[in-house]
């Protein structure tokens, strides 16, 4: 019927037995309580009744134009998925993933049975960190205004422009030739590594060098963690801002 509710998937569990759900697991706002669909023999649905009228595809387009309901939505979502990091296997679903009821929904993921057993060999027993590596110019590179007292002539301003620019070029290299080093040093510990464009994140402090996911066994994430924290050390001494984050279920090791 059309007052009926709608199917919401958050993810995909992969895991020995039935995961247990805890009251707190609170997702999309107005959506109801989760709940586990079995799909397959060890493969779960975790889903939830989300109303028509808040969900429903004329809703969701309403949504969709303001920026604070997708980020409430957003943080739900990943709240749930994240529940689920400590089972086997985790598959994240995009947001807004949308059945008109628990048997299409059921239907849709036994229809991706194949791909879903690939990307759950690939992540089982993993974690995913992210690592981000910006560099402070101010902290390394000296200005390039006159020297204190006096006036500086204009060939000397030129000739003192150029030599800063030398140095900032041969400055963004090094940096370029250290965050490289890093990112295999990181990659050797882990399963897989991923880098993406360091120029789509924004940064406060200075240039994003790098911008990257490590997917890391679990048995291995405190000692991977542990790294990373002694990279930072070492890097911020040459005045490099290192932060990591996670471990997060495999977001970005489960796309095509």
């Amino acid at each position: 019927m059309a007052t009926d509710p709608l199917t919401y998937v958050y993810c995909v569990v992969a895991a020995k037995r039935r995961p247990a759900l805890a009251r707190s697991r609170k997702g999309l706002p107005g959506t109801g309580r989760v709940r586990l669909l079995d799909v397959d023999a060890g493969l779960f649905a975790a889903v939830a009744d989300a109303p028509r009228i808040r969900y429903g595809e004329a809703a969701i387009r309403r949504g969709l134009a303001d920026l604070e309901w997708v980020s409430r939505a957003a943080v739900g979502h990943e709240r749930v998925v994240e529940s689920f990091i400590g089972e086997r296997a985790v598959l994240p679903m995009k947001l807004f993933t949308i059945f008109t009821d628990d048997a299409r929904a059921i239907d849709h993921v036994r229809s991706e049975r194949a791909r879903i057993h690939t990307f759950v060999k690939r992540v089982a027993n993993q974690q995913e960190w992210g690592v981000r590596v910006t560099l402070h110019r101010n902290r390394v590179l000296p200005t390039a205004s006159g020297a204190a007292g006096g006036e500086v002539s204009g060939a000397a301003y030129l000739v003192r422009k150029k030599k800063h620019r030398d140095a900032a070029n041969e400055l963004v290299e090094h940096a370029r030739e250290t965050v490289a080093d890093l990112y295999d040093r990181l990659a050797a510990r882990s399963r897989l590594a991923k880098r993406r464009p360091a120029g789509d994140v924004p940064a406060q402090d200075g240039p994003m060098l790098l911008d990257a996911a490590f997917l890391v066994p679990r048995a291995r994430s405190t000692s991977f963690r542990a790294l990373v924290v002694r990279e930072a050390r070492a890097l911020s001494r040459s005045g490099y801002g290192l932060t990591i984050s996670g471990p997060w279920p495999p977001y970005t090791f489960v796309q095509d």
